[in-house]
């Protein structure tokens, strides 16, 4: 007695599988709540940015400089998750951005932005507008020394964000150590404050702040600041205005800047760059931790080795300035405004790492989540202005996906005809192939599209149509190889396995050079071709999974019927309708007669 055969096909198993598998796919669908796929910029719309290099001289760019550029900003926006954006140099100085959807403000402003990120300590803070003036002469505190009031005065603590895990954040208020105008009154605590003849600020009768005095600044004179040019540009310097971005402020070449904070409330004078954003490896957008007392989101920073080194060199010198004075802060500058300004009050910071963070109600998921893809992917090499910004309609995206689907539907329903009218009853199952394909394609596109901001365009709905023809190729195949087994005088059911034998392999060959050169496409074109490539190599997968799981086993079901297994003539596998087209298409040699 013969064992029993362990291979033997369980097409039933296999149906089974596959449709548990697309029932998942398909709750997970409707879980995301997004039913339908994403458009891209030619079918939905979106917004069309150009940016414009700007250079000190006014002459025109590097072409290297331009093209690390498009390279830096494409890194951006695919960190963000936008699919289908086009980034393109356009002429010698013009970078052009196409962002496909609606409410993209927030990407084209983050792709511009030059990010140039400096490590500064700071040497003096003020209120964001201007300090110069005249000064009323305060009357002497009973210890001789100047004594600034905690009430408002002329200097204001940013209301910064962190940096640095062992860091707290500035408090809001006149009397915090972050750049704060209230340090002791005695000579040891702040002794470049003690002199009783320096004039101290105090509040006006009506309350108002009082201008600061010209030669002192928040307990810390201009004598460790070298440049009287600063100095000036620092008094007169106003904050307040809608450009926050202090002129020479983003020069990483100058020794002394003077720069605004983001909130244009509160100015500084910042000393020589001591860390540059180039040292960065790596930057993260963090959840709040309630265990660390965060409530905010933070932006976790790696530094390089060197980088490490020179952070910690920095917040060593900030620490060990005296409590209370200006240089006790380290400043984060990027391009050119102050976005934070802790004081180093916990010791040098050595680790190698460290972590942005603010108010909750201004650092939110999307502030750190843009803050860290621009410091990841480094500065842009040069700075530009938008010169233009264009919304485009989706009414023009409307007519062509309508008139997109409108083929694709002509090309399915010739195909399901030829099916019907060639193989009759086998046709059945072309057409139930390809609406599996067709319905696994679907849920792929949506999936994608939510989870990895792929969006559906104009080239991906072509690809798309070709593919019909790429899929059917697969069931003639097969279909082929089964009628010729039939044709030989083999029945059905054996003839199944056999011509799927046979037929498999050439199937998956064809498949195979049908990626490779999608993958191909999409590796080296831009723009819409690519997104043809991808299109073709994904329905490509999905046709091999069709054939394999559904087809092939669909077929050795019907085979078992009264039907197909005795080959009606209806069926399409009638073996003496095969043989007789056969013999009524042979014909004879040339030349030879009747």
């Amino acid at each position: 007695m013969a064992p029993p055969r362990s291979n033997v096909p369980k097409p039933g198993r296999t149906l089974f599988g596959l449709f548990a598998v697309m029932a998942v796919l398909t709750c997970v669908m409707f879980l995301q709540g997004q039913p339908t796929p994403k458009l891209g910029l030619d079918l939905a719309g979106g917004t069309t940015v150009t940016l414009t290099a700007r250079t000190e001289s006014g002459a025109t760019p590097p072409d290297t400089q331009m093209t690390q550029a498009v390279k830096i900003m494409t890194q951006r926006v695919n960190g963000l998750g936008v699919s289908d954006a086009e980034v393109a140099k356009q002429g010698n100085r013009n970078i052009v951005v196409n962002v496909p959807g609606e409410g993209q403000d927030r990407v084209v402003q983050l792709i511009g932005t030059t990010a140039k990120l400096q490590f500064r300590q700071v040497f003096a803070v003020a209120e964001g507008r201007p300090t110069s003036g005249t000064s009323p002469s305060p009357a002497p505190s009973p210890s001789g020394s100047a004594k600034p009031s905690a009430s408002p005065s002329g200097t204001a603590t940013p209301r910064g964000r962190a940096v640095s895990k062992a860091l707290a954040a500035p408090s809001p208020s006149a009397s915090s150590s972050g750049g704060s105008a209230s340090p002791s009154a005695s000579p040891s605590a702040s002794p470049s404050a003690s002199p009783s003849a320096s004039p101290s600020a105090s509040p006006s009768a009506t309350g108002a702040p009082s201008p600061l005095p010209t030669d002192l600044l928040g307990g810390q004179d201009y004598s460790a600041i070298d440049d009287k040019a600063v100095i000036q540009q620092f008094e007169k310097l106003n904050c307040s205005g809608a450009d926050k971005r202090a002129p020479g402020a983003n020069d990483p070449n100058r020794k002394w800047v003077a720069a605004c904070d983001q909130d244009g409330q509160a100015k500084y004078i910042l000393g020589p760059v001591r860390v540059e954003g180039t040292q960065v490896s790596d930057a993260n957008a963090m959840p709040p931790d309630a265990q660390q007392g965060q409530s905010s989101w933070t932006v976790a920073l790696k530094f390089k080795a060197q980088g490490g080194r020179q952070f910690g060199q920095v917040t060593s010198e900030a620490y060990q300035a005296p409590a209370g004075s200006p240089q006790r802060q380290v400043a984060i500058v990027l391009d050119g405004q102050v976005i934070s300004a802790p004081s180093i009050d916990n010791g040098a910071i050595t680790g190698g790492t460290a972590s942005i963070y603010g108010p909750p109600e201004s650092f939110t998921q999307s502030y750190a989540t843009d803050l860290a893809n621009v410091l990841k992917y480094g500065a842009l090499p040069l700075e530009f202005t938008q010169s233009s910004i264009d919304e485009v309609s989706s009414t023009l995206g409307s007519d062509q996906l309508r008139g997109g689907l409108i083929a694709g539907a002509i090309g399915l329903v010739l195909v399901v005809l030829y099916c019907l009218l060639y193989y009759r009853g086998l046709g059945l199952v072309a057409v139930g192939s390809l609406l599996v394909a067709s319905g696994i394609t679907w849920v792929s596109v949506v999936i994608l599209g939510e989870n990895m901001g792929f969006r559906l365009s104009l080239p991906h709905i072509i690809g798309l149509i070709v593919s019909i023809g790429i899929t059917a190729d697969s069931f003639i195949v097969y279909f082929e190889r089964l009628r010729d087994e039939l044709r030989a005088g083999r029945t059905l059911r054996p003839s199944v396995e056999t011509a799927w034998r046979r037929a498999r392999r050439t199937i998956l060959v064809a498949d195979a050079v049908t990626f490779l050169a999608a993958l191909v496409l999409y590796f080296l074109a831009v723009g819409g071709v690519r997104g043809f490539a991808f299109a073709m190599g994904l329905t490509t997968l999905i046709d091999v999974v069709v054939v394999f799981f559904f087809t092939k086993p669909l077929v050795a079901l019907l085979s078992r019927t009264r039907f197909f297994g005795r080959g009606h003539p209806l069926s399409g596998l009638d073996p003496r309708r095969l043989r007789a087209t056969t013999t009524t298409t042979t014909t004879r040699p040339t030349g030879q007669e009747a």
